[in-house]
């Protein structure tokens, strides 16, 4: 008889933003898959066991838990923010549809989870207040000129643009591109949102003009927010400034 396997996500990282049915599904569970620092983030006891792998061994990780979900044990598939946002919810769909016919058989529940660009806009204000897309920026999974076109795209369509997966060691330049194209479709004052660990004691929450984005401000923990023709800050004396897209557009009606 199969066992379970949820698929959670911890979310950015706050231990208050991690939902209630994620942590009952901790608590479920005997077996749990991920990579290192997000297995880190749960409380479990000496029952409980971590199976740890690297960030990019997402398909044999979810091939791993399957076999033991499988064999009949309760299993836990660890992703930070929401599973379902560029992380491992697609990878044990992907695992299940080029698998053995008995992983169909597994219960499979994935549990929604507060993502990156969601903690980031929270803490700013609503820059995601009317139409927006997520995009990531790594190539390891898609061809750069599929990035390129889908920014071109989605910029001259007026979405806000979140952006996961900005800039790594091994690829220091393609934010900078993507400033590069942005400021051929959008006005030089659109505000970017530097998001760095939102929620955690080494938060970074920045606001530069696309005009003048510095690309380094970014690494892998950041998630970058692009408004479009219509997000505004609005200055506060004394506080934080609030970026916000009004989800009235021109043409519509109230």
């Amino acid at each position: 008889m199969s066992g379970k396997l949820f698929v959670i996500g911890t979310g950015p990282g706050n231990p208050d933003q991690m939902t209630p049915e994620a942590l009952a599904a901790v608590a479920q569970a005997t077996d749990f898959y991920g990579y290192g620092p997000y297995l880190d983030r749960l409380t479990l006891n000496a029952g409980q066991r971590r199976h740890v792998s690297d960030n990019r061994e997402e398909l044999d990780r979810a091939g791993a838990a399957l076999r033991s979900a499988s064999d009949g044990a309760n299993v836990c598939v660890v992703s930070g923010g929401d599973p379902g946002v560029f992380a491992m919810a697609a990878a044990v769909c992907e695992a299940i549809d080029n698998g053995p016919p008995e992983w169909r058989n597994v219960e499979l529940i994935i549990i929604p989870g507060i993502t990156a660009m969601l903690a980031v806009a929270a803490r700013i204000g609503a820059p995601l207040g009317h139409d927006f897309c997520a995009i990531s920026l790594s190539d390891n999974l898609k061809p750069w000129d599929v990035i390129e076109n889908r920014l071109q795209m989605a910029a001259k369509a007026g979405f806000v643009i979140a952006l996961y997966n900005p800039i790594s060691k091994a690829r220091p330049w393609q934010l900078g591109k993507a400033f590069e194209l942005l400021r051929a479709v959008l006005p030089a004052e659109t505000p970017v949102i530097f998001g760095r660990a939102a929620g955690r004691p080494d938060e970074r929450i920045a606001v530069q003009r696309l005009e003048h984005a510095d690309a380094t401000v970014a690494d892998m923990a950041t998630c970058v927010i692009i408004g479009s023709a219509e997000t505004r800050i609005i200055a506060r004396d004394g506080q934080t400034d609030l970026v916000y897209t009004p989800r009235f557009i021109s043409g519509g009606n109230r």
